[in-house]
């Protein structure tokens, strides 16, 4: 056996050793197992082998368990050895009794040596994927920071402390991240897929667990307990509305999340690329928890119906369009927060003396299917359709928005023509 074989077995077990992920009990397992399957490859079993491992000095040892027979009666060198050979290892020794012997393995060659190696990598390798696996699979819904290891089109590869490969998908940042390679990267454990034994680990940013666990850093009372993040409703890089309660009367919830001069939730905005975030109190009661998720918007009235989870809220024309947000972001976001299906309808002046004309006396100027649209959505009459805004009766009925205009100055021209 060359020497350069044997530096290469010794820089086998120095390599393996150093397996801090892996526990003693197990490198030591891993390792006599490849062993025994190279000896059962290269005598057909391994049954009369004992193999010792020393992973803390990088060594071991081999022993060859064979039964004493008489020199003509020799049947199978690996499990039997001959009375002379025999005599050689212990004078003493008798036809029948057992003798073990140290192996070098070294003297099995180079083909063994190198199988060996193989072997050891594959199941380390396998070890190493099984603990990546279960280590992030226990830190799922946990914030992660990781450098930033490479850019693609679909997703960005992220590099942990450990050197473990984290994803990042485009779908799963901010519309407004921007980084480089070599960046710090915050975000949350999403997914941990494993798929033929090869794990991936998938983070996120756009995830409300994400500010769920933002708030949990920079609030104390979350962290303790005393406040409880009830929901979170976000449309990432744009805006958030989280509803929180304190089991502590003597606390503001709202004011212990926000901070002295905005200085708590700060910082989360500014992780959240400037997501402007509403703070509002959670309440058991539905109507009080819309009208606090609909702010700064000022509700007049609401009307609930339980069975299908729809609002019918009821303001003020001047604060319709606060109800709504630009784009209709708030009341999206009340909504994915309240649970509610919420409807905006502009308050009637009750003094108004004009009468309510209903929606069939207008079918020989507006389409009967399109009448059926505005009935189904409980608009019976001229006035009830004109109590909503534009943008709202298009995202309801699902009209064309060229549609939705001609029906409101046809209904419009009505009132104008009795005026």
């Amino acid at each position: 056996m060359s020497k350069k074989e044997t530096v290469s077995l010794i820089d086998t077990f120095s390599e393996f050793k150093e397996l801090k992920s892996i526990d003693r009990s197990t490198l030591i397992s891993v390792m006599e197992e490849s062993f025994r399957s190279v000896i059962t490859k290269m005598f057909g079993s391994d049954e009369n082998y004992d193999v010792i491992i020393n992973p803390d000095k990088g060594d071991f040892e081999i022993y060859r368990n064979r039964i004493v027979v008489d020199d003509n009666e020799l049947e199978d060198a690996n499990t039997q050895i001959k009375l002379t050979d025999a005599k050689k290892i212990a004078e003493d020794l008798e036809i029948g009794e057992d003798v073990s012997e140290q192996v070098d393995f070294l003297g099995f060659g180079r083909r063994a040596i190198l199988t060996l190696r193989q072997t050891l990598s594959s199941k380390i390798l396998e070890l190493q994927k099984d603990n990546i696996f279960t280590k992030y699979s226990e830190k799922v819904g946990q914030i992660v920071s990781a450098e930033l290891y490479q850019i693609w089109k679909k997703e960005m590869l992220l590099i942990d402390d450990e050197g473990n490969e984290l994803y990042l998908p485009k779908t799963e940042q901010i519309p407004t991240d921007f980084y480089r390679k070599g960046d710090t990267v915050r975000a949350v454990v999403a997914v941990v897929e494993n798929k033929n034994n090869n794990p991936k680990i998938i983070v996120s940013r756009i995830s409300p667990v994400f500010l769920e666990r933002l708030f949990e850093l920079e609030v104390p009372e979350i962290h303790e307990g005393l406040i409880l993040i009830k929901k979170i409703a976000r449309m990432p890089g744009e805006r958030a509305k989280v509803a929180v309660e304190s089991y502590d009367d003597r606390i503001d919830p709202v004011g212990a999340c926000v901070g002295v001069k905005g200085s708590r939730i700060h910082g989360i905005v500014r992780e959240l690329r400037n997501e402007n975030i509403d703070v509002i109190n959670y309440t058991n009661n539905v109507s009080l928890f819309i009208s606090r998720a609909l702010s700064p918007a000022k509700i007049s009235s609401i009307r609930l119906s339980e069975a299908d989870k729809k609002a019918e809220i009821y303001l003020k024309p001047e604060e319709v369009s606060q109800a709504i947000g630009k784009g209709g972001m708030n009341i999206k976001l009340a909504s994915m927060l309240t649970g509610y299906t919420l409807d905006v309808f502009r308050e009637l002046d009750e003094n108004a003396e004009t009468e309510d004309i209903y929606l069939d006396e207008f079918s020989d100027e507006i389409d009967q299917w399109v009448i059926d649209a505005l009935k189904a959505i409980g608009c019976d009459t001229a006035k009830s359709v004109l109590a909503i805004p534009a943008q709202e009766l298009i995202r309801r009925t699902d009209l064309e928005e060229e549609t939705v205009i001609d029906i409101l100055e046809i209904l419009s021209a009505e009132f104008e023509e009795e005026e």
